[in-house]
């Protein structure tokens, strides 16, 4: 049986929408009380709906488009007919009514041209007023995203401190930070992507520098959580390595396996 051939030159939403499907269920395994988990559903709706969306605003508005150049008509048969009742005549005394003439269809041609001018953008910008309206709502649920990480420290996680009445609750172990740390990675860099859907079908430089600002967004904010794994991945390695720990350490090791260590990377 023949697979149909998978086009690499651009992103398949049914594909990224199976990607955060699948991250879904990875929370809900792993945590499955955490809010974070409710956020990535929130964002597997968004990528279906936004599927739906880059297609609508990618095709043409026949509707606008057919209205637009009928009105486009009416004006140069307008402009057409101002032009063709003005008197060119010799003579002093018909000179005057001439430039009346001349000056009424200079000012009939910029009205009509800037109208022309609104109405052939009018699409373009009508498309981008939605466009933006959905990236905005994608820059706040990577901003949701990165207040679920904002609480989870390491060094606490390490080395627990004396806590006060209104410290958050942190039972995490340092395995269970840096998944939970990974899924807020994962979901900034997917919602980033989702944003990417838009961009791909629009040629208009207003929507790709917001969609390029918005993937600086995430990825700044993942580069801080990385510095938040990094950290527990450096205290428990050196945890690892006192003599207490090698002593209690069994003999073998799955993480003496690279290729164990790589099957249990992501999960």
């Amino acid at each position: 049986m023949e697979t149909e051939p998978r086009n690499y030159r651009t992103l398949d939403a049914d594909r990224l929408t199976e990607t955060l499907d699948r991250l879904e269920a990875r929370i809900a395994e792993r945590f499955p009380n955490a809010g974070l988990r409710k956020v990535c559903q929130e964002l597997v709706g968004i990528a279906r709906q936004t599927a739906e969306r880059a297609g609508d605003i990618a095709r043409p508005n026949i509707g606008l488009r057919l209205g637009t150049a009928a009105v486009i008509l009416i004006g140069l048969a307008t402009l057409s007919y101002v032009g063709s009742i003005i008197e060119y005549k010799r003579g002093t005394d018909n000179l005057f009514g001439v430039l009346q003439g001349i000056e009424a269809l200079f000012n009939v041609t910029v009205l009509i041209g800037g109208a022309m001018f609104f109405l052939s953008t009018i699409e373009s910008r009508w498309k981008r007023q939605k466009t933006l309206k959905f990236l905005h709502e994608l820059r706040t649920v990577v901003h949701v995203i990165d207040m679920h990480q904002l609480t989870k420290d390491p060094a606490s996680t390490l080395a627990p401190a004396k806590r006060t009445k209104s410290s958050p609750v942190r039972t995490m172990t340092p395995f269970e930070l840096v998944r939970y740390l990974d899924y807020c990675s994962e979901m900034l860099s997917l919602t980033a992507k989702i944003a990417v859907l838009y961009a791909q079908s629009s040629r208009d430089a207003v929507v790709i520098s917001a969609v390029t600002e918005l993937e600086q967004i995430s990825a700044n904010l993942s580069a801080k959580v990385w510095q938040k794994i990094t950290m527990v991945q450096a205290s428990d390695a050196l945890t690892s390595d006192t003599p207490e720990a090698k002593t209690a350490a069994p003999a073998t090791s799955v993480a003496s396996d690279p290729v164990e260590v790589l099957q249990v990377g992501r999960t």
